[in-house]
């Protein structure tokens, strides 16, 4: 029986790095700003708190400070030129198509910048659904519930699934759901909970991992 493959979005599936990433903290250190009334160095060391302490800086701000989720992704998540930022590579869409089961994006970011950066990259039709933080109930990873809606919702065995992720604090929640976990890293080290380390998703079509999910 083939596997079901999530994958991450950012850093994962493109490289945020170079200029959303950038963009984004920009935008959300503006917007502490604005609705906190902090200064711009401490809007940026709450953000950055808040990222480590919940996985995302909005899962703080609804706790602590009952900021609207809805509110708070549209104002920041604007992009000027999303086409021009989205840096990722060609092959892809080759590593897909060969990609054996069904392939879900899950990603904390919201659904329409999501299904933004798909459709630039034109892989879109490669996935059957685009699980993005609004349909986790705005309960993003690594936090369990998150993980939970998207088993139900979608009726997924876990030890059929294969998260594919840049975080190894998303994988770990995956591993303790009895996932198989695929680590996007350059890192030396392999913690005990990721199965398999590349460099590059593209490095999937390469390896034997589907073999691993089973059920």
């Amino acid at each position: 029986m083939h596997p079901v493959w999530l994958f991450d979005l950012d850093n994962t599936l493109h490289n945020a790095s170079p200029h959303i990433f950038p963009h984004i903290n920009r935008s959300m250190t503006a917007y502490l700003m604005q609705h906190l009334e902090l200064d711009e160095p401490a809007a940026n060391r709450l953000r950055v708190d808040y990222w480590r302490r919940y996985g995302a800086t909005l899962r703080g701000l609804m706790r602590h400070h009952g900021t609207d989720p809805r509110h708070f992704l549209h104002d920041t998540h604007q992009f000027p030129d999303l086409a021009r930022m989205v840096v990722f590579d060609n092959a892809l869409h080759h590593m897909l198509a060969r990609l054996p089961g069904r392939k879900i994006v899950f990603s904390n970011g919201p659904g329409r910048y999501a299904e933004a950066v798909l459709e630039i990259m034109g892989i879109r039709r490669h996935f059957e659904d685009v699980y993005a933080v609004e349909q986790m109930r705005f309960n993003p990873k690594p936090g369990m519930t998150g993980f939970r809606h998207l088993l139900k919702d979608h009726r997924l065995n876990p030890a059929r699934c294969i998260l594919v992720e840049d975080s190894a604090e998303n994988l770990r929640t995956a591993k303790r759901l009895g996932m198989t976990t695929v680590w996007i890293s350059r890192s030396l080290r392999k913690p005990h909970y990721v199965d398999f380390r590349l460099t590059s998703v593209l490095g999937l079509a390469r390896r034997a991992i589907g073999s691993h999910a089973s059920g």
